[in-house]
């Protein structure tokens, strides 16, 4: 098995999307927001402040990760978007991706990262996986997506 980290290519949107369908977390109404900033990444990459890290394994696209600069911070850097194929999980590469997105951001002057994701059941792997990479809660807003679905915001500082 041999899995190539790159930066992602206009030619990666059809395999995102499908990942994106196929990742069971992720609702139909998100597909549209995650399509949009994938787009800006994709078409205007000196001017969308985006940014994404393909993870390859043997030929097929099976993650990526989509991150930016904050707008109206200084060095606060987000992750926008994540995904592992379900038949690549537990292989280490969501982790990989979340590293050599640190690596980039530290390069680039970022002092720390956040993520915004969801209270719901289906979203605990996905919360369990965010602490394992040193992530903490900072901030909860009850109520937010919709009643018994909070917003919870995590952080991670960069040395």
């Amino acid at each position: 098995m041999t899995i190539e980290y790159r930066p992602l290519t206009p030619a990666d949107k059809p395999a995102i999307m499908r990942l994106l369908q196929n990742t069971p977390e992720f609702t139909p109404e998100e597909l549209p927001v995650a399509e949009e900033v994938l787009d800006d990444c994709l078409l205007h990459p000196a001017d969308s402040g985006y940014h994404g890290i393909a993870a390859v394994r043997d030929g097929a696209l099976c993650g990526y990760i989509l991150y930016g600069n904050t707008p109206l911070t200084r060095g606060n850097w987000e992750i926008y978007w994540m995904a592992v194929g379900l038949s690549a999980r537990n292989l280490g590469i969501g982790g990989r991706l979340v590293q050599l997105t640190e690596s980039e951001i530290r390069q680039r002057g970022g002092r720390q990262m956040t993520l915004e994701t969801s209270s719901q059941p289906s979203y605990q792997n996905t919360r369990r996986f965010y602490r394992a990479c040193g992530f903490h809660e900072t901030a909860c807003i009850p109520d937010f997506y919709d009643r018994g679905d909070d917003l919870l915001i995590y952080l991670k500082k960069l040395a």
